[in-house]
């Protein structure tokens, strides 16, 4: 199944340059920390939106529509004054208040650096630097329910002169962190990144080996592209998928029809030997590769394109009109 979002762009925000983490050796322990480190780390998860109701990062679901995505950054004055809420549950009186209050820079401090090590490899160097912006998504699709291990890029440039794309290590100076990555529902996945990227890959997982079809012009059909199993390049054709007519088969995939017009097709070559297609054939003629939905920076849009008012200006203003004015 293909990852079926709308064509959206990033939003403006994304136009921004990302600052990209350097690993360097940190101090793991409480020296010099205002705060303990489970206290720390606690803080850090809450900033990274951790815990926070559903209904407060999306506030209506036709907001988040099925098979769409929604690009955001997040407002650090929200999230400070969330981790100040947090730390205010302790203070009983104004001195107490007073004291946080004054701590409260070296805090926020300690969890600008902290945030960046959230998903960090046990044993590998730490990250300095504060984050400097936080930007994210929230996906609702089938391909999240579908492939719950959906792999999730963000790169400060488009990879177009790699060769192999698909791996890219974490010190890559092109690879900006992920600093949080879940499935807040079976068909909700929620991302952030540490900055706002220029390109972002959504990919199904490459474990295992896959086969399907692709959906067909009109609803409910499917086809596929015959190859030739000598170079396992695409013969430029497309056959449609047949299904079963007994009755109580609706969606049963015909196969021996499949096997006979792959036999009738001599630029598959699965009849040069033996005039049969044998298992390993089938199998090069059904493989799937995993798709991947790729976001860019949408340079040259023209803002009718990206905005398309559906309210006349003219009926806002006779709805907000205030006392006349």
């Amino acid at each position: 199944m293909k990852l079926d979002v709308p064509a959206l762009v990033l939003d403006l925000p994304l136009k921004l340059s990302a600052e990209i983490a350097v690993a360097t050796t940190v101090e793991d322990d409480d020296a010099d920390s205002s705060i303990p480190a489970a206290l720390r780390s606690w803080l850090v998860r809450l900033r990274l939106l951790e815990g926070v109701p559903f209904g407060n990062l999306v506030a209506d679901t036709e907001l988040l529509p099925p098979e769409s995505i929604r690009w955001f950054y997040i407002d650090r004055r929200w999230t400070d004054a969330l981790v100040m809420g947090a730390l205010s549950v302790g203070t009983v009186n104004s001195d107490d208040r007073t004291q946080l209050a004054a701590n409260y820079d070296a805090i926020r401090t300690e969890l600008d650096q902290e945030e960046r090590n959230a998903r960090r490899k046990p044993g590998t160097p730490r990250f300095a630097g504060a984050v400097d912006a936080i930007s994210g998504f929230v996906l609702r699709s089938q391909a999240v329910s579908g492939w719950p291990a959906l792999h999730v890029r963000a790169m400060s440039a488009d990879p177009v002169d790699v060769p192999d794309d698909r791996f890219f290590p974490d010190d890559d100076p092109n690879r900006m962190r992920l600093l949080r990555l879940e499935r807040l529902a079976p068909a909700v996945l929620f991302c952030l990144f540490d900055g706002i990227p220029k390109v972002v890959h959504i990919e199904e997982p490459r474990q295992g080996v896959q086969f399907g079809f692709d959906p067909g012009d009109q609803e409910g059909s499917f086809s596929y592209q015959p190859r030739d199993v000598t170079n396992f390049q695409d013969t430029g054709a497309r056959l449609d998928v047949p299904f079963r007519a007994t009755p109580g088969a609706t969606g049963v995939i015909d196969i021996e029809q499949v096997q006979k017009d792959l036999l009738a097709r001599p630029d598959t070559h699965v009849n040069d030997v033996d005039n049969k297609l044998d298992s390993a054939e089938y199998a090069l003629e059904l493989l799937r590769f995993p798709y991947r939905q790729v976001f860019g920076d949408p340079k040259g849009t023209k803002i009718n394109v990206v905005f398309r008012p559906t309210i006349a200006y003219a009926d806002q203003v006779a709805t907000f009109r205030l006392g006349g004015v």
